[in-house]
C-alpha cells in the first residue's frame, strides 16, 4: 500500500523498479563479498587520502554494469543520448535506492548518474566538438567528471570567485584554486568556472565563464583531499589550476555567462539531494522502529513509551510532506516551470526532515545508535552534509522570501 496518492508514470515506476533490481543483483552482492574491504578504512584508501584501487575497481564495475543495463544515463536527454525521464524518474529512483540501500551499501551512489559526476542536462550547454570527444565514456561509465565552482574565499556567493581565465591567442589560460570539488579526486574533466570579464564580473554583470578542463591537463592539481568526520580520506578536494591551457571547444554555454550553465545542473543536484534526504530519513525510521519494537525495558518493549514512539512518529509525517514536495517541485520543473521557489522550499525542508529522522533513531537505539555496524551515524554525516551543499538552508531561505516579495506567493 502506498502513502501518496498521485500516479507515478509506469515509465516513472518501471525505471525505478528496474534501478532497485540492479542494487540488489550488482551493488548489495559486491557490498556483501567486499566487508573486509569497507569495513577497514586502511584498505578503502590511500596514504594521501585517495580512494584505493580495489574501490576504484568496484566503483567502475557498477557504474559500468549500470550504464550497459541502461539505468546509468536513464535521466540523460534523449538528445545526448539517455533515456531522457527527467526531473521526477531522478527523484524517485535516488529515492528508492537511499531507502533500500541505505548509507552502508554505498556503491549504489554510482548506481545513476549524478549530475556533476557524469552525464547529464548539463553537457547539453558544451559544444558539439566537446560532446564528440567526452560524451561516450561518460555514458558507457568509465569515465567521469566533477564540477569546480566553489572556492576558499568564494561559497555560497560565488560571485566571489578569484580564478581567472586570461585570453591566450584563440584560447585562454586558467589560474586559481578550487575547494569542495566532489569526485575530483578519481574524475576525468572538471568544469571550471572562472572570470573572463573582471569589470562585468565585479558588477554582477556576468564576466563569469565555464570551461571543461581535463583533470590530466598541464598545470591542473588536485592539491589535497579534505578530510570529514574524523575519516582517514574521501572524494571531497582542493584543487590549483596554474596556466591551464583551455580551447574554444571547451567554453560550456555562452562566454562571460557561466551561472547560465551552472542553473543546468543545481535543480538537479537539489532534487538528489531532496532525495537523498528522504530515503535515509525513511530508512532510519523504519530501523528505530523494527529495534523499538524488540528492545526491552523495565517490563516492556520500548514501542510502548510514548517518549520512544511520538519523535519517530514526528518525522514520519515530516518525510511524508517531504516526499510529497519532492514529487511536486520534480513535476513542476518536467513541465518547464522553473519552480525556484518550490525546489528550495523542498530542499531546505527535505534536508532538515530527514537528518532530524536520522538523529532520532539514533536516540531510539541508545548507544547502539552510535556504532559502525548499524550504519546510523554514517547517515547523520550525510544529511549534516546536504544541509549544506548545493545550497545551504539559510541561502535557500534567503532564495524563498526573495520570491514572495516579488509577488510568488502561492504555496
Amino acid at each position: 500500500m502506498s502513502a501518496i496518492a498521485i500516479d507515478l508514470p509506469e515509465k516513472v515506476t518501471s525505471a525505478r523498479d528496474g534501478i532497485l533490481a540492479f542494487a540488489e543483483q550488482e551493488v548489495l552482492p559486491r557490498h556483501e563479498a567486499n566487508q573486509a574491504l569497507f569495513e577497514n578504512p586502511r584498505s578503502l584508501y590511500r596514504e594521501d587520502g585517495r580512494f584505493s584501487d580495489d574501490l576504484l575497481a568496484l566503483i567502475r564495475e557498477v557504474r559500468t554494469a549500470s550504464a550497459a543495463a541502461g539505468f546509468y544515463q536513464m535521466c540523460v536527454p534523449e538528445k545526448l543520448g539517455g533515456g531522457g525521464l527527467g526531473h521526477l524518474a531522478y527523484f524517485v529512483a535516488w529515492n528508492a535506492l537511499f531507502h533500500r540501500c541505505g548509507p552502508q551499501n554505498w556503491l549504489m551512489l554510482y548506481a545513476l548518474a549524478h549530475w556533476a559526476f557524469g552525464p547529464s542536462r548539463l553537457l547539453t550547454q558544451v559544444t558539439p566538438e566537446a560532446q564528440q570527444r567526452i560524451l561516450a565514456g561518460l555514458m558507457d561509465g568509465t569515465r567521469s567528471m566533477c564540477f569546480g565552482l566553489s572556492e576558499p574565499n568564494a561559497g555560497s556567493d560565488a560571485s566571489m570567485i578569484k580564478t581567472r581565465a586570461r585570453k591566450d591567442g584563440d584560447g585562454w589560460r586558467i589560474s586559481g584554486r578550487k575547494i569542495w570539488t566532489s569526485n575530483a579526486p578519481i574524475a576525468n574533466y572538471c568544469v571550471v568556472f572562472a572570470v573572463t570579464d573582471a569589470d562585468r564580473a565585479a558588477a554582477k554583470q556576468g564576466g563569469i565563464s565555464a570551461f571543461l578542463v581535463p583533470t590530466d591537463s598541464p598545470g591542473f592539481t588536485v592539491q589535497r583531499i579534505i578530510k570529514l568526520f574524523g575519516h582517514i580520506g574521501g572524494d571531497e578536494a582542493e584543487l590549483a589550476l596554474e596556466d591551464v591551457y583551455v580551447e574554444p571547444w571547451q567554453i560550456v554555454g555562452e562566454l562571460d555567462q557561466g551561472f547560465s550553465a551552472a542553473l543546468y545542473g543545481v535543480s538537479l543536484g537539489r532534487i538528489y539531494n531532496s532525495a537523498r534526504a528522504v530515503g535515509y530519513g525513511r530508512w532510519a525510521v523504519e530501523l528505530a522502529l523494527e529495534y523499538a519494537s524488540t528492545r526491552e525495558a523495565f517490563g516492556s518493549t520500548i514501542s510502548q513509551y510514548q517518549g520512544v514512539t511520538f519523535p519517530l512518529a514526528d518525522s514520519a509525517t515530516e518525510l511524508h510532506a517531504a516526499h510529497l514536495m519532492g514529487i511536486n517541485a520534480a513535476m513542476l520543473l518536467d513541465q518547464g516551470n522553473p519552480a525556484v521557489k518550490e525546489l528550495s522550499m523542498t530542499k531546505a525542508y527535505s534536508v532538515q526532515a530527514g537528518y532530524r529522522a536520522v538523529d532520532r533513531a539514533i536516540q531510539t537505539h541508545g548507544a547502539m545508535g552510535f556504532t559502525n555496524e548499524v550504519g546510523l551515524t554514517q547517515a547523520w554525516h550525510s544529511l549534516r552534509i546536504v544541509n549544506v551543499a548545493d545550497g545551504t538552508n539559510e541561502i535557500l531561505n534567503r532564495t524563498i522570501a526573495q520570491r514572495l516579495l516579488k509577488g510568488d506567493t502561492d504555496i
